[in-house]
């Protein structure tokens, strides 16, 4: 399902958001949020159900990195979590991005025929990367 799909646009986000204000309005704020944390997984399973758990891992540790970061503990300084957050999340995106590339080109300085296609970009870094669609 994409942003511009018609299910989307008349099915997928009046749902959502329809959801999410009638939740809220109640003053059921948190249930709100675990509402669009659920449909979000949803529309982003709706490409490949098979990545949940990648975005999954990620939202869960991005929450830890942001929970570390309001907490007030005597360890490690707020200034390394941030930076271990961003590292570890730049780090993920330039996997998926460019360890096929950077595997084929070391397959041509060797001489030989080895490739990562099972290597394929989730959804919201395919699109980040992908080539616009062309208008008609």
């Amino acid at each position: 399902m994409l942003f511009n799909s018609y299910i989307f646009i008349f099915i997928f986000l009046p749902i959502s958001l329809i959801g999410f204000f009638v939740i809220g309005k109640r003053g059921h704020h948190r249930i709100a949020t675990v509402w669009l944390v659920g449909v979000s997984l949803f529309f982003y399973g709706w490409w490949n159900p098979a990545y949940l758990g990648l975005i999954i891992l990620s939202m869960l540790f991005n929450y830890a990195i942001g929970v570390s970061l309001s907490s007030e503990n005597e360890g490690v300084p707020r200034k390394n979590i941030l930076i271990f957050g961003v590292i570890t999340n730049l780090a993920l995106l330039g996997y998926y991005k460019y360890a096929g590339f950077f595997v084929q080109n070391l397959g041509l300085v060797l001489d030989t025929d080895f490739n990562l296609k099972t290597i394929s970009l989730p959804y919201t870094f395919h699109h980040l990367t992908a080539k616009p669609y062309p208008i008609k």
